[in-house]
């Protein structure tokens, strides 16, 4: 049997339970492994396996979840066994220069995410705004109306009933409208399903260190429409996300470096809201997360659970490319192409939980070196498990048009990817994708039961029990946004050990990143986060960094730079990208302080039902 925290069988009864006509739960934590177990395994039966084979692949996939050490996507978990909709999480659907393929992709859109998945965009073949039409004789209304579009298009859609949809739009930095494009979530709330992100080259990159111009081309004649200063352009992305977040971006070279089928399909120009997995144009994929918290061996001298960890690698790699064929498909063509590359995305969650377990601080050398060798080891073991599944089953069928070679005969086109785990990681309990600690203790409101659960990280509650230093006044100090720097009694190896998001240097968090991409072979989510008080230089060195260090993207954000934000520590906030309110919204409120500690001055209540006082900084946020 499965035992779930209590925050896990929230976020269950909120997400993943199936309910009846009144919204009741119908289902435990046990019927739902049972329902995706059976979904995922039954399918075996097409590759001749009998009776007695499928069911002991079901009972290895419901030990696996049972015990939480994988965990597959949202969708899955909502879906599999019900018959109604898709079990992928990420998508990018195709965006043609003409009215009939736009409103195409509109009618996409709201297939996808109706039971659950994420949309990506590029915007970078549409005219320019104000160009001719040849056929009506009018003018463009130019990409950012087209997005504006398809962002109230999204707004109609609740996935499932569970959660609003989200997406991506991606534009190349060569495109006429750029500067536009850069500009458009500006002002908070416009387009506020949308995460932004710009498409550069080390062209251009290169460009902006050398201070050089590059040239605007219009994506219907391919004419040059301009010039613009590198350097210039570059700052402006850079001033955006100092201000909230927003854009993004995406280096395309080395997004298209795993991109090997691109003399067949072309190249990857857009990626899922969340930016860690690129895909090609109606192509989706599936994701999942092993938890690396649960292989730490803990006997004596703490050790990672190797042999453990490489059989979790096998059996999730065999589940997701099961998924793909027990999948329900919004479009023809996104079944056709999906199944075409085959492609999954095995990543990993409890990162920062398994470090703490190791005693070895998130921001040091030596948790670089741990992150990258677990990646490379999940790397190894997962494409031999694609390759002898291949052997099985068959290459994935794009593979005689790609570039691999002979003794590269995949299953599946890629197979690995880090995504945010917003949700399916407080269901696991256990620290989200490879995220550093975000907070130690905070509060949060059960608006399922009417009560406040108070929230510890499990391994600082035991350590600090055990060596001697818990108080009540210690959790309130964390729970108000507090740090353990300032606090004497705890002891130095524990600060260090327990070091959170706010307290990690930009470089630190690029770092991890970059070691984990290194054996990715899509991409990896990551927000890099920074103090209120950080510098338009600070996140501008962290965007150079990223790209030298070879990363497929980078989001970064600055505490408090927005009003309405995900999860909110007092006066620290840890961004979520959209993906977090896709994957992760909260079924409950997150409070930062008692409201009896409120002034009650300058309340301001705002449209997500958050609260804060102008006068005192008192907050508390509602997410639903």
């Amino acid at each position: 049997m499965i035992a779930l925290s209590t925050q896990a069988e929230t976020v269950a009864k909120k997400r993943y339970y199936l309910k009846d006509v009144s919204g009741d739960p119908q289902e435990t934590a046990d019927s739902l492994i049972k329902r995706v177990s059976e979904a995922i395994a039954s399918i075996e039966i097409e590759y001749g396996k009998s009776k007695v084979d499928i069911q002991l692949t079901e009972r290895d996939f419901s030990k696996m979840l049972s015990r939480l050490d994988f965990v597959p996507n949202s969708p899955t978990l909502m879906n599999a066994g019900t018959e109604q909709g898709t079990l992928s999480a990420c998508f990018v659907l195709p965006l043609k220069d003409s009215m009939e393929d736009i409103m195409k992709t509109a009618h996409d859109v709201a297939m996808v995410q109706k039971f659950g998945g994420g949309t990506g965009f590029a915007l970078s073949e549409l005219r320019p705004k104000g160009d001719k039409i040849k056929t009506t004789h009018g003018v463009a209304c130019g990409p950012i109306q087209v997005l504006q579009t398809l962002s109230r298009v999204s707004s109609m859609i609740t996935q499932g009933g569970k959660r609003d949809g989200a997406n991506m739009a991606v534009m190349d930095i060569q495109h006429p409208d750029i500067l536009e494009f850069i500009d458009c979530k500006s002002v908070e709330g416009d387009i506020h399903n949308f995460n932004i992100s710009v498409a550069v080259n080390s062209r251009f990159m290169k460009a902006v260190e050398a201070g050089l111009d590059y040239p605007l081309i219009n994506p219907k004649d391919n004419s040059i429409a301009g010039y613009l200063n590198a350097q210039e352009v570059f700052n402006k992305i850079v001033y955006g996300a100092w201000r909230n977040g927003e854009p993004g971006m995406i280096f395309m070279d080395n997004v298209n470096y795993d991109n090997h089928v691109i003399e067949e399909y072309g190249e990857m120009i857009a990626t899922n809201p969340c930016g860690e997995q690129p895909l090609l144009p109606n192509e989706s994929c599936n994701l999942g997360s092993i938890n690396l918290a649960n292989f730490i061996d803990t006997e004596g001298v703490p050790k990672i659970k190797w042999e453990e960890l490489g059989d979790t690698v096998k059996l999730a790699t065999k589940f997701l490319d099961n998924v793909v064929d027990a999948n329900k498909y919004a479009t023809p063509e996104i079944e056709k192409m999906t199944k075409a590359t085959r492609k999954i995305g095995l990543g990993v969650m409890g990162f920062a939980d398994l470090l703490v377990q190791l005693r070895i601080p998130y921001n040091s050398e030596e948790g670089t070196r741990v992150g990258s060798k677990i990646m490379k080891f999940i790397r190894e073991v997962s494409d031999k498990t694609s390759l002898k599944l291949a052997e099985e089953r068959g290459t994935f069928p794009a593979w005689d048009k790609s570039d691999y070679g002979e003794n590269e005969k995949y299953r599946n086109a890629c197979r690995l990817t880090v995504a945010p785990t917003g949700t399916i990681s407080m269901f696991a309990d256990t620290s989200s994708g490879i995220e550093p600690l975000f907070s130690l203790a905070y509060r949060k409101m059960n608006i399922l039961e009417g009560q406040t659960l108070f929230y510890v990280n499990k391994y600082f509650e035991k350590d600090a029990k055990e060596h001697g230093f818990y108080s009540e006044d210690l959790m309130e100090h964390l729970s108000n946004g507090g740090l353990l720097s300032n606090r004497p009694e705890v002891p130095q190896w524990i600060k260090e050990v327990y070091i959170t998001s706010p307290e990690i240097s930009p470089e630190s968090h690029v770092g991890m990143q970059a070691a984990f991409q290194e054996y990715c072979d899509s991409g990896i989510s990551k927000t890099i986060n920074f103090s209120n008080e950080a510098s338009i230089e600070d996140v501008y060195s962290a965007y150079i960094g990223a790209w030298k260090l070879g990363c497929k993207g980078i989001t970064v954000y600055r505490a408090g730079s927005r009003e309405k934000e995900v999860l909110v520590n007092a006066h620290k906030t840890e961004s979520h990208d959209v993906n977090d309110s896709l994957d992760g919204q909260l079924a409950f409120n997150i409070e930062t302080n008692d409201e009896q500690k409120c002034c009650n001055d300058a309340i301001i209540v705002m449209e997500s039902g958050c609260k804060s006082c102008k006068t005192c900084g008192w907050s508390a946020c509602h997410i639903a």
